[in-house]
Formats: structure tokens, sequence, C-alpha cells
């Protein structure tokens, strides 16, 4: 037992002294983070704010007057205003508009004869999640301004039904909010899958397997050898990104330390053990690294729910998506971050990303033995 764990320390040593001599490895732990947090807190936003919106007003009429103030005083459109449409469909067809609302002439006529007047709405389709926000936006403006004319004019009906919503857990709408924690979830599957994946293939490359076969070592040993240092350096990242995203962009925490700890455990385990995978299968760092980008970061990215909706997906990508193991860190990161302690789904999540980490550890201790024989 003492020989053993000798065996065992020394391993962490060598790795350790290993990954402080690659500057790739750190900058990959410590510097990529940063530069991905800076990006999604600064320059990523699924918020649509100042949408640059083209207002033709031409109703000379207090009402529709009224209405073309309204936007303009409105948060979410940059208004720009003319009595000709055509100047302004010029603008959208260059694309220096994203939505032209036309107010026409007999809007005022119409609102004061009880029926209640008709406004159109040009947005650009060529990017498509922005015209939806042109729309919503719109409707709301709208929907707001006619409240109020209403109550003015006493002809809102007393009594009647009145929506009053309330926004759970992110009561802004701050998509940074959610980004960031998504953010978090790519930071790791970045670190437990690339570095991992290089780890063995290196030592191929540069001929030190053969003197690790040469040594008593066993399998459980050597893996255990190489995971300790990236665990904890992925454990290192994710204090960083937590700090980052707390102090400097404010997102809050709602969640405990042990739960964070225990989600980010279970999935390191879970990414590391891909990564040994791997790197077990491929003898070549440049091998290794592309299969970890295609099977580890893409899919993070792309199936994890981080940008695009899982509900929204067809179903065999979203039975494709439950053998992602960022699927569960991102969902637990978010639910962490904006809502708590959520046992019954941090639970579920760290069972599964577990499981994960078992199978992914028993293909990469079968392969090995095969290997060293």
């Amino acid at each position: 037992m003492r020989e053993r764990r000798r065996r065992l320390q020394a391993l962490v040593k060598k790795e350790f002294v290993q990954v402080l001599r690659d500057p790739s490895s750190l900058l990959i732990a410590f510097v990529l983070p940063l530069l991905l947090l800076f990006l999604f807190g600064y320059g990523v936003s699924l918020d649509a704010r100042r949408i640059r919106l083209g207002v033709a007003l031409q109703d000379r009429g207090a009402p529709a007057h009224s209405l073309a103030a309204a936007y303009a005083a409105s948060p979410w459109f940059d208004v720009r205003q003319s009595r000709d449409p055509r100047v302004l469909l010029e603008e959208l067809l260059a694309g220096r508009l994203r939505g032209v609302l036309v107010i026409p002439q007999d809007f005022s006529r119409r609102r004061q004869q009880g029926e209640g007047g008709l406004v159109q709405l040009l947005a650009d389709g060529s990017e498509t999640n922005t015209a939806n926000y042109v729309e919503n936006y719109a409707r709301g403006v709208l929907g707001s301004w006619q409240e109020i004319e209403g109550r003015r004019s006493a002809t809102m009906v007393e009594g009647g039904p009145e929506l009053v919503p309330r926004i759970w857990f992110n009561p802004e709408l701050e998509s940074r909010h959610s980004l960031l924690p998504g953010a978090m979830g790519i930071i790791l599957a970045i670190i437990g899958t690339l570095l991992t994946a290089l780890v063995v293939a290196r030592e191929w490359e540069r001929g030190t397997m053969e003197a690790l076969m040469a040594t008593p070592v066993g399998i459980g040993e050597l893996l255990v050898g190489k995971l300790v240092p990236y665990f904890l350096l992925g454990q290192l990242a994710l204090l960083g990104s937590l700090a980052v995203a707390v102090l400097l962009f404010r997102v809050p925490f709602r969640g405990s330390a042990g739960a964070l700890l225990l989600t980010s455990s279970a999935f390191l385990l879970a990414a590391l053990g891909q990564g040994l995978l791997i790197s077990t299968l491929a003898k070549n760092q440049f091998i290794a690294a592309q299969a970890a980008l295609v099977s580890g970061f893409l899919p993070a990215f792309l199936l994890s729910g981080f940008v695009f909706e899982i509900a929204s997906m067809p179903l065999p990508i979203r039975i494709l998506t439950r053998i992602i193991p960022a699927r569960y860190l991102v969902n637990s990161l978010q639910t962490l971050f904006l809502v708590g302690d959520v046992w019954p789904l941090l639970g579920r999540n760290i069972l599964v990303l577990l499981l994960l980490a078992a199978i992914f550890f028993g293909l990469t201790a079968r392969k090995t033995v095969k290997r060293l024989r």
C-alpha cells in the first residue's frame, strides 16, 4: 500500500511539473477562461436594444404625433422620423434600419371615429431574431400607448382584466446572467476535454510511454496520476470564472459553494474521462486535439442549451443531447446562479454525469490495457 502511494505521488508530481512547464496548458486553463468571460460579458448579448426604427408619420393629427412620440421615447428603439416613407424604405433596403413603422394619413380620423386606426410595420427579415424583436417591441409600445390613451379618453371599461407580468429569477431579463454561467460550462468542457486529450498522446509522441510501461505502475494509478492535476486546474479555473462573473459582471449567485463543487466535480470527471479516452486512442497530439474539439467543444457549445434551446431542436438531436455532459453542467450552473440549490434537478444531473464518467473511465482503462500489452 505504501509503495503504491509513493508511485501515485510520483506520477502526480510528474504531471504537475509537466503542466507547469507547458505554457499552452496554463494559457488554456487561466487566460482562455478570462477571454471567454469578457467576450460573453461585454461582446455578446441576446438582448436587442436601441433597434434602429424608422417612423413614417404621414398624419398630422394629435393621436399620430402622440404615437410617434411613444416610439421615440421607448428605450428599445432608436427612432428616425420622416414624412416620406420612401426615404425610410431606402434606409431599410440599405440595412441602416431594421424596421419601418408607417402611420397612415387617416390614422387620427379613424381613431376619432372609433375605428381604432391601423399602422403598418415593415421589418427586415434577413435577421430573423432581430425581426422578431422589432415586432414584439413594436406591439408592446403600441399596447402601452393604447392603454394610456384609453385612460385619458375614459373609454376603458372599468374593472376589466389586466395582465401584470412578473419575471422570476432574472427580472431584468439580462441575457448576460444566463450567458456567463453557460460560458463557465464551456470553459470547463475545454479544459477537461482538450487538455487531457493531449496527455497520453504527448507521452506516445515523446516516447515516454514506453518508460512508463516498463515500471510497475498499474493502469488505475496511471489514470489517476494524469487526472488529478487537470482536475485541480479545472476547479481553479472555475473559481476564477466565478469571481469574475460575480464581482465584475454582477451576475447573482444564489446557490451554495458545496452544490457548485459537487456539480463541477462530477462534470470534470466526465470531461476528463472523455479526454483521456481520446488521448488513449490517438497517439498524435494534433489528431487528439481535433477529436477533442469535435467531440467536446462543439457539442458543448451547440447542443448543451447554452445558446440554442434544446426543446426547439428536432427529436433526434434532443435525444443526442442526453449523452453530452455539458448539457447537464450548463443547466446546473444556470440554476445555481439564478435560482439556487434545486436538489431534484442538481441531483439528477450529478448522477448522469457520474454515470457518463464511469463509462468513459471504463472504456479508457480497457483500451489502455490493450495498448500496454
